[in-house]
């Protein structure tokens, strides 16, 4: 079966069924428009897309899916030297970017490729091999820069079926959401699920309560940032209380929101657990019980467990063991880019991959997340941050001699990025934050930037940042 089944017809199509902002596309206008991007990147070793929440940005994914080209979403607000090793290290020929979109990727960047969303190019196209990469997603790891993470159209197809059994989606729905395009959840999820399942798609640019309400929905999807804005809106939550479900994932739903969300829209929240590396392994469905703070149970194909500290020794699923949570699957990825060490570490002896989130399972299946293993993977506004990532960026300032960054509890982002500097010379915080946002992307600026004298330390020199974090 093709990985985007939609596009091949029998699902009928609207001349609105994909809308982004005020731009709108039928199916079949889509599959023109993407196959013209797809005989252009023909043969290409991998296409980078400018993952701006546009049209453009869509049909540069379809083109290069139905070349059967690995695709490299780009984060638009990626500063010079992650957009750099982004562009090197997933080795992309091509960067698809819309009509006057300016770049600046030197002389050795990729050659660019303009999208235009009004080109056509009629025709059908192979489904490529099933275990080919159809993804590589780059994602934040506790060190160093991005690691790409290769996803298999087999390993997208699984999850999106899997997906649309636990919340019964179906070409009937109309989905809404404003996520980024760069990641699982607004790109694989909110864009590849529609295109596969059928379901009219509206993006609303940006997940604004006022966006999410005019749209008129069935199926809306946002992070826990975007559904506590929507639920300190009454009038814009109240309008969601006709659609079919609400999806929340990308980091923990606070209580208090769920809670709140139920009683203004009459709906309890979906909740689901996922990585890049894993994509959606864990939901709680719409035919079942929604529990604030539970993210359900395993999806069709997907076994979990949990380990000890030791990362081999099985624990108790009983509803109060904390342990290692493990997953083995259909969805998983098949490695990271040019990383046989980080490989390595990631899965075990006899082949689960191992999440660095900590959770307790019940005896009934349900999951809860209780947090990372290690305190340096930051979940801010649905994105993960690596704090190692942040902290170098910071050490590059001149007057910068030693940097730790935490990710503190906030009611809006659930963590929110937070420096402990070590100044060399004179600086201020303002200053700082500017300095990140020039060089990773903006959400990975700190929100605030305490200057110390010294960072607390254990006897091996580490930086203790529990101990920060409870300052």
């Amino acid at each position: 079966m093709d990985l985007l089944t939609a596009l091949q017809g029998g699902y009928g199509d609207a001349a609105d069924a994909l809308r982004i902002d005020d731009h709108a596309l039928s199916r079949e206008q889509l599959l023109g428009a993407a196959g013209a991007v797809a005989r252009r990147v023909a043969g290409a070793s991998a296409v980078a897309v400018s993952a701006r929440p546009t049209v453009e940005t869509v049909v540069a994914v379809v083109g290069g899916l139905l070349a059967g080209v690995p695709v490299v979403p780009v984060p638009p607000d990626a500063g010079p030297v992650e957009r750099g090793h982004i562009l090197r290290d997933s080795g992309a020929e091509l960067l698809a970017v819309a009509a006057g979109e300016e770049t600046d990727d030197g002389a050795a960047g990729p050659e660019r490729l303009v999208v235009d969303p009004a080109e056509r190019l009629a025709g059908s196209w192979p489904e490529p091999d099933p275990k080919r990469t159809a993804l590589v997603l780059y994602t934040s790891g506790t060190t160093g820069p991005p690691k790409g993470a290769l996803l298999s159209r087999r390993a997208l197809a699984a999850d999106l079926d899997a997906l649309a059994e636990a919340w019964a989606w179906s070409p009937d729905d109309t989905l809404v959401h404003g996520l980024p395009l760069f990641h699982v959840h607004g790109l694989v999820l909110g864009v590849l699920g529609a295109l596969r399942h059928g379901s009219r798609l509206v993006h609303t640019g940006r997940p604004t309560p006022a966006g999410y309400a005019a749209a008129a929905g069935s199926l809306y999807f946002g992070v826990p940032t975007v559904w506590s804005r929507i639920a300190a809106d009454p009038a814009a939550a109240r309008a969601l209380g006709g659609a079919r479900l609400l999806v929340s994932g990308s980091a923990p739903l606070p209580v208090p929101v769920f809670e709140r969300l139920t009683d203004l829209t009459g709906l309890a929240p979906i909740e689901r657990y996922g990585m890049t590396e894993s994509l959606i392994t864990v939901s709680t469905r719409a035919d079942g019980e929604r529990r604030p703070g539970s993210v359900g149970q395993p999806v069709a194909g997907v076994r979990t467990r949990l380990v000890g500290e030791d990362g081999r020794t099985p624990l108790p699923c009983d509803g109060e063991t904390v342990g290692e949570l493990q997953v083995a699957g259909p969805t998983l990825f098949d490695g990271y880019l040019n990383r046989p060490e980080a490989n390595a570490e990631a899965w075990t002896a006899d082949g689960w991959f191992r999440t660095g989130d900590v959770a307790v399972i019940g005896p009934d299946g349900f999951h809860r997340i209780v947090g990372r293993a290690s305190v340096d993977l930051i979940k801010s506004g649905g994105f993960k941050i690596g704090a190692g990532e942040v902290e170098a960026a910071l050490r590059d300032h001149p007057a910068v001699a030693d940097a730790a960054v935490v990710g503190a509890p906030d009611p809006d982002l659930g963590q929110a990025v937070v420096a402990f500097v070590i100044p060399a010379g004179p600086v201020t915080g303002d200053q700082l934050t500017a300095f990140v946002a020039e060089r990773l992307s903006v959400h990975k600026r700190p929100r605030r930037v305490v200057l110390v004298e010294e960072l607390p330390r254990n006897a091996l020199g580490k930086v203790l940042k529990k101990r920060l974090l409870e300052e």
